[in-house]
């Protein structure tokens, strides 16, 4: 009954013009970099004078992740994650055993090149932090 009398009733549209606010874009890791000038803040308010060591180390250490990066991209030129990573997901809508067993393959080669990379970071910045 309720049905019925609501089926009759109209109301009519109106059509209101949307504002597009455009998005800030927020960098990513900004809390940690708030954090790490925070941090190094305070360094140079505790002691002053160790405050040219911790520069000197936060650069070795952004000088080794550079150059990690690039080794591997230099001596791996054909397997960098984000590639095997997007050759995954095209073979992920697939119907086929066949399409199945790709997408597995390249899952599996990516998670191995991303390990590959870490390692390769990681020995670069203990080798130059430790070295120097």
């Amino acid at each position: 009954m309720l049905r019925k009398l609501f089926a009759k009733i109209t109301i009519p549209r109106i059509t209101i013009p949307r504002i597009t606010i455009p998005r800030i874009a927020i960098p990513r890791l900004i809390v940690w970099l708030l954090v790490s000038i925070a941090l190094l803040a305070a360094i140079a308010w505790v002691s002053p004078h160790q405050l040219p060591v911790v520069l000197y180390k936060i650069a070795l250490v952004t000088i080794a992740a550079v150059l990690a990066y690039w080794l591997d991209r230099t001596l791996f030129p054909y397997a960098r994650p984000h590639v095997l990573f997007g050759e995954a997901d095209h073979y992920q809508d697939g119907d086929l055993k066949r399409d199945r067993a790709q997408e597995a393959g390249y899952r599996w080669s990516a998670s191995i090149a991303t390990l590959r990379r870490a390692l390769i970071v990681l020995a670069c910045v203990l080798g130059l932090t430790l070295g120097l």
